[in-house]
C-alpha cells in the first residue's frame, strides 16, 4: 500500500503561482510513475504532468512552459511548480502514483484561481 499526502494548494489571483506538493508513503520503492491530474467541476479528470522512475516527464499541452513537475526521490516527494495561473486552472488537484498493477490517489487540493 502507498499512501499520497498533498498539500500547497489554495487561492491566488491570474497570473500568480502555486506549488503543490505530494508526499508518499508505504511501499514507495514499487512505484514506477508519480504525477498530478486535476478535475474541474462538471469535467472528467484529467492528466497535468506525469514523471517515471526513468525519469521521463510528460506535460499537458494546456501546461507546458507554464507548469514544472519535479522531485525529490530522498523524501519521495513530488511537486508541481505552476506559474502564470489562469481561471481555468481552476481544480481539484490530485496527486497519482502507479506500480504495474494498482494506481493510488492523494486525497485533492483545491487550486482556485482568480480573475
Amino acid at each position: 500500500q502507498v499512501q499520497l499526502v498533498e498539500s500547497g494548494g489554495g487561492l491566488v489571483q491570474a497570473g500568480g503561482s502555486l506549488t503543490l506538493s505530494c508526499a508518499a508513503s508505504g511501499n514507495v520503492f514499487a512505484l514506477n510513475t508519480r504525477g498530478w491530474y486535476r478535475q474541474a467541476p462538471g469535467k472528467q479528470r484529467e492528466k497535468v504532468a506525469t514523471m517515471s522512475d526513468s525519469g521521463r516527464i510528460n506535460y499537458a499541452d494546456s501546461v507546458k512552459g507554464l507548469f514544472t513537475i519535479s522531485g525529490d526521490f530522498a523524501k519521495h516527494t513530488i511537486y508541481l511548480q505552476m506559474n502564470n495561473l489562469k481561471p481555468e486552472d481552476t481544480a481539484v488537484y490530485y496527486c497519482n502514483a502507479e506500480t504495474y498493477f494498482t494506481t493510488y490517489w492523494g486525497q485533492g487540493t483545491q487550486v482556485t484561481v482568480s480573475s
